[in-house]
Order: C-alpha cells, then sequence, then structure tokens
C-alpha cells in the first residue's frame, strides 16, 4: 500500500505496527503542521516541557518550506516508513 496524498499518508501511519523513533516521528510532525499551518508563529514553549520543545523547534526548521514541498515530502517519508513499520 502506498499514499499519494497527504490525507492518504496520514491514514497510512495509522497502519504501522510498530512505533517510528522519536526522530522520526518528529520528521513527521514538522513535515505535517508545515504542509497544513505553513510557518510556526507560535510562540515558544517554556518551562521544562521538553517534548513541546523538540515539536516547536522540529517544525521551526521547516521555515520558509512550502506547504506543497511539505507534503510532497510527507508522503515521501510515510512511504519510506511504511516499508519498515508494517
Amino acid at each position: 500500500m502506498e499514499a499519494n496524498t497527504l490525507e492518504s499518508a496520514v491514514a497510512l501511519t495509522k497502519k504501522f505496527t510498530s512505533k517510528p523513533s522519536n526522530e522520526e516521528l518528529l520528521k513527521l510532525y514538522s513535515l505535517y503542521k508545515q504542509a497544513t499551518e505553513g510557518d510556526n508563529n507560535e510562540e515558544r514553549p517554556g518551562g521544562f516541557d521538553f517534548v513541546a520543545a523538540a515539536k516547536y523547534n522540529s517544525w521551526l526548521a521547516m521555515k520558509g518550506k512550502s506547504k506543497e514541498d511539505a507534503s510532497s515530502e510527507y508522503v515521501n517519508l510515510v512511504n519510506n516508513l511504511a516499508t519498515k513499520y508494517m
């Protein structure tokens, strides 16, 4: 099974039989956020919320990437991960 659109890629991730690594999850998160919302304009999380900070920084690293490019990269990443986690 291979995804061709952002929506089908999201659906495919729900069929993974094991969890991707934290690094892979951050990449999926940041590409998805960039594809759906564009550049990160949210406030940086404070305190000791390390997960939120990692997500924020990962998405911030996508700044300037078009929604179309991010969507395409997300689909490609999901298709690659599917061979590993399904």
